[in-house]
């Protein structure tokens, strides 16, 4: 009933939330994308995105169609891999940024591991900054991590907003420097919230620095202060810092998969793995 090409470009729509994008990501003509979307619709005989000149969204049809194109593709995968037998092997090093820590990627990488059980992954979770050092010195196979805005590299998984964050109850002054919640160097949040605060002329003093998400979340939930982070995975327990406290824009950020530049026997796994995320990237970032 379901054509898997048109439920892997209903994915795609879904997760970049442009056709203009999903058919860059695909390789396909936008026309192509808006046909695939359509025939899904009229098998379904529901309309699965509200989509005018300025913006396209998930209708709740589309949101509960979702789960069930994730779940056919797998099974329709898992039954490619079985008939043409081509069982992945070998050992892949994947290195995912502390953003991730509070999503469903363990999900994503429980399915890929039931699928392809040869496959060793060994997980590191770093700092973007880091991780991206890391792959460029061969200590890596494959990255889920935020980029740059100048940096080009790698394949977007979804594009998201910076915004500040803090405890609810949290009161900044305006006469007062602007405390800050911060990875260490190299983390990009980091140097994007210190850039965008310089260019505003405004002062601020770092009052707390940690390598992990969960040190940085206890701190901004006990009130110490605001961090800078992705508007789609705000931590339970912290919100955004309304306009009025003004603070100055962030803008916009990168999640991308980015692949290690040489040739190794895990290749293969790492395309797999990539495919996976890309396929379930929603999962990273809706709740």
């Amino acid at each position: 009933m379901y054509d898997p090409s048109h439920l892997r470009t209903f994915l795609t729509v879904a997760q970049t939330l442009s056709f203009t994008q999903a058919a860059r990501r695909l390789g396909l003509r936008q026309s192509t994308v808006s046909q695939h979307v359509r025939r899904l619709e009229d098998a379904a005989g529901r309309q699965l995105f509200s989509r005018d000149t300025h913006s396209v969204e998930l209708t709740e049809d589309g949101e509960a169609m979702l789960g069930f194109a994730r779940r056919i593709l797998e099974v329709h995968e898992q039954a490619t891999a079985f008939f043409t037998g081509t069982r992945l092997r070998g050992r892949l090093r994947f290195g995912a940024s502390e953003d991730f820590v509070l999503t469903r990627l363990p999900e994503i990488l429980e399915a890929f591991r039931n699928d392809h059980p040869e496959v060793g992954v060994e997980l590191t979770v770093e700092l973007s900054g880091t991780l991206h050092e890391q792959l460029a010195a061969g200590k890596l196979d494959l990255v889920l991590a935020k980029r740059r805005p100048e940096d080009p590299r790698g394949e977007p998984v979804w594009h998201d907003e910076l915004v500040w964050i803090g405890a609810e109850r949290l009161r900044l002054e305006a006469d007062r420097p602007v405390p800050l919640i911060v990875y260490p160097p190299p983390g990009i949040t980091r140097a994007l919230a210190m850039e965008a605060l310089e260019r505003q002329g405004r002062a601020w003093r770092v009052v707390c620095t940690s390598g992990s998400l969960n040190g940085l979340i206890a701190a901004a939930r006990a009130g110490l202060g605001v961090m800078a982070h992705s508007r789609g995975m705000i931590p339970p327990g912290l919100v955004r810092v309304p306009d009025r406290a003004g603070l100055p824009e962030l803008g916009q950020v990168d999640f991308v998969l980015v692949h290690g530049h040489r040739r190794t026997s895990a290749q293969g796994a790492a395309d797999a793995l990539a495919a996976a995320i890309l396929t379930s990237g929603d999962r990273l970032h809706r709740r």
